[in-house]
Parts: C-alpha cells; structure tokens; sequence
C-alpha cells in the first residue's frame, strides 16, 4: 500500500491510464477483427475496406502509446498481405 501522497495519486492516475488503453486496444482489436472476418467470408472489397480502417485505428493507437510502431506496422503489413492475396486492392502506406 502506498504511504505517500504521491505515491497514492500515481496509483489512482494508472487505474485511469489503464482504462483507457484497455479501451483502445480493445477498439483496434475489434478492427482487426473485421478484417479477419472479411478474410473468412472471402469478400475481397470488404476486406480492403476494413483493412483501411483497421490500419488507421492502428496507427492511432500507435501516437496514444498503446502499441509500438514497429508492433502496428508489422501487424498491418501482415493483415495487407493477406488482403492482397485473397484479390482485395489494399494500399501499403
């Protein structure tokens, strides 16, 4: 247990911090989700769609510090990969 007052407020400020970057990583990953269900259905142009969208979550993400950049670009050239190979025109940025 913290004995200072400090130390009792940076408690309270990662309780809150921790929310929030639990719902944000929840959020992206619910994106991803998207287009892995895309993927599963074969819907090409869904699957772009939600790969344009996953990707720019992902990156938003990446400036809030929930993720590491290389994390997100991997995961994201990993997810455009698979879009392109099933016949979806999806832009590497």
């Amino acid at each position: 247990m913290a004995n200072t007052a400090s130390a009792q407020k940076a408690i309270r400020v990662i309780a809150r911090r921790t929310a929030v970057n639990k719902a944000r990583r929840s959020r992206m990953r619910t994106f991803w989700r998207g287009v892995e269900e895309a993927l599963a259905a074969g819907d090409s142009a869904a699957a772009a769609l939600a790969l344009h969208t996953a990707e720019s979550e992902t990156m938003r993400a990446v400036t809030k510090g929930v993720l590491h950049k290389n994390t997100a670009s991997r995961k994201v050239a990993r997810l455009t990969q698979r879009v392109k190979a099933l016949g979806g025109q999806a832009q590497a940025r």
